[in-house]
C-alpha cells in the first residue's frame, strides 16, 4: 500500500512541477504579447531560429498572431491538467 502512495506523491509533484512550468511560460508569453502590441508601426521585429543563435527578420503581425496562438495552447494545456 505504500508503494501506491509513494507512486501517487510521485506523479503529483510531476504534475505540481509541470503546471508550474506552464504557468512561467504562459507569464513570459503575456510580457511577448504585451511587447509586440506596444511596437509602433514601423518598428522591425526578428525572430530566432529554433536551436540556433540566427535572428531573421519577420512580420510583427504574423508574430504576433502565433504568440497569441501559443499562449492559447498554454493555457488549453493547463486548464486540461
Amino acid at each position: 500500500m505504500s508503494s501506491k502512495s509513494s507512486d501517487n506523491d510521485d506523479s503529483f509533484e510531476g504534475q505540481s512541477a509541470r503546471k508550474e512550468e506552464l504557468n512561467g511560460k504562459i507569464k513570459e508569453q503575456k510580457v511577448v504579447l504585451d511587447e509586440l502590441s506596444n511596437l509602433k508601426k514601423n518598428r522591425k521585429v526578428y525572430t530566432q531560429q529554433r536551436n540556433s543563435n540566427i535572428f531573421f527578420l519577420a512580420d510583427r503581425n504574423q508574430t504576433l498572431s502565433s504568440c497569441k496562438k501559443e499562449l492559447d495552447n498554454l493555457k488549453k494545456e493547463i486548464q486540461d491538467m
